[in-house]
């Protein structure tokens, strides 16, 4: 397929299916979830060094995600957007099919076998993200369709009862889209005030500024643990120390640490911190919220239906106990969908686990180091965030902007011609756009099956974009 843009003709992708080296065994009547990754190394065709290569966690993992067993004009496909969202390995997709040969029926509201065998899978699902981020009891636990709507959830149900004209809602600039909105609805029907803490010269979120703007008026901070654009890391232990002080309850958007560091909420002590599924493995169409027990059974419902109630008469409701009061199984009417989309969490949490997080953690490190240095050596490369340093820590991430070359142009041929998947434009942070006065920017996003010699062919890729891409191409197409 051609495509004409600005005098330019741009060949999209076409598509070859690699047969996976090490195809997963399906199960067709049970689910049961492979908990430790495949030990068998792809070397890559690229190089004729890379086979000496010493085995990565990425050697090690890529196998297991079909959907990267693919070329794009020639090109393997290479993944760099997992900060938007994850791939999948052989498991989770083998139990997503499993379910709806096996299990397909409604939790809690049926006595047979599918529904009973249905609701033990379900409630094991919540079980183990408790068990995932070391909750009290799965209890805590609820399952939300995104993190967006979970953050919601907070906002409306505990937002609306708690917030009266003058309190103050704490939060930064760098949050998402989903971690403002909310607020500045609730502000707006509540009277509430909402402050924001800026950047510091380093580029990272104020927390000195953030810990001075909360006050007795505080009522509840709102931050990420770590930024999708910025990779910087807050230290969420202590904002909560700092909103405890004035009693005020803390969010923790984890969205960006959850998938990629061991995530305590017993040590952080957060009131409420949500997560979303399909960035750590999992399907799209589920997160979830935790939150202190005692909150959860003082928050009202947040939507009404389904198995929220307890007891329903003509003049009023009687409403279940915590975590159904909060999210009726109901959701748009794809019950069975979501519920098979929170079932699938299991065998994703499995993968994550039988690899270690701390391991994940080490091996992520090393790549954001890679990425930064590798990076900032090239000419023209504007990036945002800190440097890393002994006492800085950055995500596996890379937000940058180039002066020579549009956003769409670099984004039609890394994507397209060469097989690379990376960010482009906007990723649910305009106001920081307006902050560093620019209207798009690019980001890299690595996890556990990248490759440091993929990363190595990303950033020469990177290099000839920045100086020749356009006036080139427009020579060579």
């Amino acid at each position: 397929m051609m495509m004409t843009l600005e005098g330019a003709v741009y060949k999209f992708p076409s598509l070859k299916i690699i047969k996976n080296p090490n195809p997963t065994n399906r199960s067709p009547t049970s689910l049961r979830f492979r908990t430790s990754v495949s030990t068998s190394i792809v070397s890559s065709s690229s190089s004729s060094s890379s086979s000496q290569e010493p085995s990565s966690l990425g050697h090690i993992t890529r196998p297991d995600f079909p959907i990267l067993h693919q070329e794009v004009n020639g090109s393997k496909l290479v993944y760099l957007d997992n900060a938007a969202t994850s791939q999948k390995p052989a498991a989770v997709l083998d139990a997503l099919r499993n379910y709806y040969e096996s299990y397909n029926s409604n939790v809690h509201r049926g006595v047979h076998f599918l529904s009973a065998r249905a609701t033990d899978a379900y409630e094991l699902a919540r079980k183990k993200v408790a068990t995932f981020i070391n909750a009290s009891e799965s209890s805590e636990i609820v399952f939300t369709r995104n993190a967006t709507e979970a953050i919601n959830l907070v906002a409306y149900s505990w937002g609306h009862a708690n917030l009266r004209p003058g309190d103050e809602v704490v939060t930064t600039i760098a949050e998402h889209h989903s971690a403002i909105v909310p607020w500045q609805i609730v502000a707006e029907k509540t009277g509430a005030i909402l402050k924001f803490a800026s950047l510091t010269q380093d580029e990272v979120p104020d927390a000195g500024y953030l810990r001075e703007i909360i006050s007795k008026k505080t009522k509840l901070v709102v931050v990420h643990h770590i930024s999708n654009m910025l990779a910087s890391v807050l230290p969420v232990d202590d904002i909560v120390l700092w909103a405890h002080e004035v009693g005020a309850k803390v969010l923790i958007d984890a969205c960006q640490s959850v998938p990629h560091m061991v995530v305590d909420v017993k040590n952080l002590n957060a009131d409420f911190l949500v997560a979303s599924s399909h960035k750590m493995c999992g399907p799209t169409g589920v997160g979830f919220l935790y939150a202190k027990k005692e909150l959860l059974s003082a928050m009202p419902p947040f939507l009404g239906g389904g198995e929220m109630i307890s007891d329903v008469f003509l003049d009023y409701s009687t409403y279940a106990e915590p975590p159904s009061r909060q999210v009726p199984n109901l959701l748009l009417n794809l019950e069975i969908i979501y519920e098979s989309r929170c079932l699938v969490y299991l065998p994703a949490i499995d993968y994550l686990s039988g690899i270690g997080m701390q391991k994940i953690h080490d091996y992520e490190v090393e790549l954001a180091n890679y990425l930064y240095e590798s990076l900032s050596s090239v000419p023209g490369v504007r990036i945002y965030g800190p440097a890393p340093s002994e006492t800085v820590r950055r995500a596996a991430l890379s937000s940058l902007s180039t002066k020579e070359v549009f956003a769409t142009q670099k984004a039609i041929f890394v994507n397209f011609q060469q097989g690379f998947s990376v960010r482009f434009v906007h990723y649910c942070w305009l106001r920081l756009e307006r902050v560093f006065a620019i209207t798009s920017s690019q980001r890299v996003s690595l996890w556990l099956q990248n490759r440091g010699l993929r990363v190595d062919q990303s950033i020469g890729l990177g290099k000839g974009t920045c100086f020749f891409l356009f006036c080139l191409w427009l020579l060579l197409v």
